[in-house]
């Protein structure tokens, strides 16, 4: 997020979830019209006051709903995990066009 440098690409990645909100203003500030930002963040992000108003700044064009629970392991502790029953989270793709103001649709996917 330091860079200040603009980016003429897309952008994929999985902030850390306290930091998401922040990771998608700056991303969105250094792509131009017509790119995209995907981020990969748990459902729940779409709650929050402070989420709704960058939503209205920022619609997420789509969000791609997992229709499985996926594992996202500290550590890389898969298999502790998975022994411990799964995830009870469930996670989504967000994608945000830069100048996009349209409705956000959702989708579903594997």
């Amino acid at each position: 997020m330091q860079t200040t440098k603009m980016w003429d690409g897309d952008i994929l990645t999985n902030p850390p979830y306290k930091y998401a909100k922040e990771f998608i203003e700056h991303a969105m500030t250094i792509i131009p019209d017509g790119r995209k930002v995907f981020m990969f963040l748990k459902l729940q992000f779409l709650e929050g006051k402070a989420r709704g108003e960058l939503f209205k700044k920022y619609p997420p064009r789509y969000v791609y709903v997992s229709r499985s629970r996926i594992l996202c392991a500290k550590n890389g502790m898969f298999e502790e995990m998975k022994a411990g029953g799964g995830s009870a989270v469930a996670y989504a793709w967000y994608e945000f066009q830069k100048g996009y103001k349209g409705v956000s649709i959702i989708k579903w996917i594997n």
